[in-house]
């Protein structure tokens, strides 16, 4: 079992993934206010982008999962977290609501985030076989090419994520696939903690810029929820300038 110690290195590349999403957002909302000629909803170039943003946030999230129990965390931490992520999601709703009342996100990466959490937790738990984990993250990943159904269109069934066509919204992130990816970072974690526990572990080289990012990361929902009001608010001041 390792130590109760922070893992610099997963929280380094959240960071990379927290300053590359920054930069697809201010694209965005650069788009959004006519300053930007792009197709954010079907260009391969942006919508590629949004993917591996996304799956890079989950797939830490399956490693952090792995991580914790590893490391003994208590439920009481766990949970902390977790309401803390479905009270954020619900002030996504409200803000998407107030800003894209026509496709407002009714769930998006952290209304995923919250409930692929209880499920992987869940699993983790169980210190079920890393083979069963793999093949478990491609049913995920694989589901949704054999069984979407017109019945899982509706808003009130479209978070499993078995439907025929995308829903009209900001952001979606549902059960299937996305779970998939972060049951591949609980069984990735579990092998690197097993066989290659320095790889999570180990110091980061000494760089200001690999530092900060690992500062980044560690304060990860914080920086989620705050980066977009701030650069509309700068973007809306510099425009009214």
């Amino acid at each position: 079992m390792l130590t109760q110690t922070r893992a610099s290195r997963l929280d380094m590349i959240r960071g990379v993934a927290l300053v590359w999403m920054a930069g697809f957002h201010f694209c965005f909302d650069l788009s959004h206010f006519g300053l930007l000629q792009a197709n954010f909803y079907h260009d391969p170039f942006w919508t590629i982008q949004r993917s591996m943003i996304v799956s890079s946030f989950i797939f830490c999230a399956g490693i952090g999962q792995a991580l914790a129990v590893n490391q003994g965390q208590n439920g009481y931490r766990f949970w902390i977290r977790w309401w803390q992520i479905v009270g954020c999601a619900g002030l996504v709703t409200f803000a998407s609501w107030w800003v894209f009342p026509r496709s407002l996100i009714t769930f998006g990466v952290l209304h995923g985030m919250a409930l692929m959490l209880l499920l992987t937790r869940f699993l983790a738990l169980r210190h079920l076989p890393e083979s069963f984990l793999w093949l478990l993250g491609f049913f995920f990943l694989w589901l949704p090419s054999v069984a979407s159904h017109p019945f899982f269109n509706s808003q009130w069934t479209n978070w499993l994520g078995l439907v025929t066509h995308r829903p009209q919204t900001e952001d979606y992130v549902p059960l299937f696939p996305w779970c998939g990816v972060m049951i591949f970072g609980l069984a990735a974690g579990r092998w690197m903690i097993r066989s290659h526990p320095e790889a999570l572990m180990a110091a980061l080289p000494a760089s200001r810029i690999l530092h900060g990012l690992a500062v980044l990361g560690r304060w990860s929902l914080s920086f989620y929820m705050l980066h977009q009001p701030l650069m509309w608010g700068l973007l809306l001041i510099a425009m009214a300038a």
